[in-house]
């Protein structure tokens, strides 16, 4: 059974970092990683995401420049470096593994995603 476990969250000052840290275990491949995140009262939504592969990345505009995705391939590990944080980066940051090929700017896909994790808060305090 695949499982996908974020760590990392926690509450911080704005202008402050957090690293998120995201496992895979589990039979499966994977093609494409991404981090999400879904604020009090609103939908979720994509916040980044890295081509397993090749390591390409893509980002939601509000965190070019901020955040970073990378991965350690050996661990099945996907991470999420956020500097410069804000008070509306406040959410829960859910990580997703897709099993899926993608290829190009498919990579930066908003759907389909075959696993979740349970999710780890992010507060940012002003």
């Amino acid at each position: 059974q695949v499982q996908v476990v974020e760590s990392g969250g926690g509450l911080v000052q704005a202008g402050g970092s957090l690293r998120l840290s995201c496992a895979a275990s589990g039979r499966t491949t994977i093609y494409l990683m991404a981090w999400f995140r879904q604020a009090p009262g609103k939908e979720r939504e994509f916040v980044a995401s890295i081509a397993w592969s090749g390591g390409n990345t893509y980002y939601t505009d509000s965190v070019k420049g901020r955040f970073a995705i990378s991965r350690d391939i050996a661990r099945n590990t996907v991470f999420l470096q956020m500097n410069s944080l804000k008070p509306e980066d406040t959410a829960v940051y859910y990580c997703a593994l897709d099993r899926d090929y993608c290829l190009g700017y498919g990579c930066s896909r908003r759907t389909g995603y075959d696993y979740w994790g349970q999710g780890t808060q992010v507060t940012v305090s002003s």
